[in-house]
């Protein structure tokens, strides 16, 4: 039941949402990546970040000293179904604005 409630809990906030759909739109990034296409700081960014892999929605790969996030796959029902709602949803998505180059971040 904890893990069912912290899902619908991490769908309860609109950046959250976002983040979501930007890395269904554009795959793994890069946590700079994400910062600088978001526009968002760090930190609030890494709270949102860490609150949607608790809920598992999504992964972290470390590469070096670089965090990068996607989509986990596989997603079981809830979390599928949760996504392709959020597909369906008019989200104005920020372009990927792309800092990190051959798996180096540049912040």
């Amino acid at each position: 039941m904890d893990v069912f409630l912290k899902s619908a809990s991490a769908l309860n906030d609109e950046t959250r949402v976002l983040i979501l759909r930007f890395l269904d739109e554009y795959g793994e990034c890069c946590v700079c990546d994400l910062q600088s296409s978001l526009n968002m700081i760090q930190s609030r960014l890494s709270r949102h970040l860490k609150i949607l892999k608790d809920a598992g929605f999504i992964r972290v790969d470390r590469k070096g000293t670089w965090a990068y996030y996607s989509i986990r796959s596989p997603l079981d029902k809830f979390r599928t179904e949760a996504i392709n709602e959020i597909r369906c949803l008019d989200i104005e998505l920020p372009k990927l604005n792309k800092i990190s180059q051959n798996g180096d971040c540049k912040v």
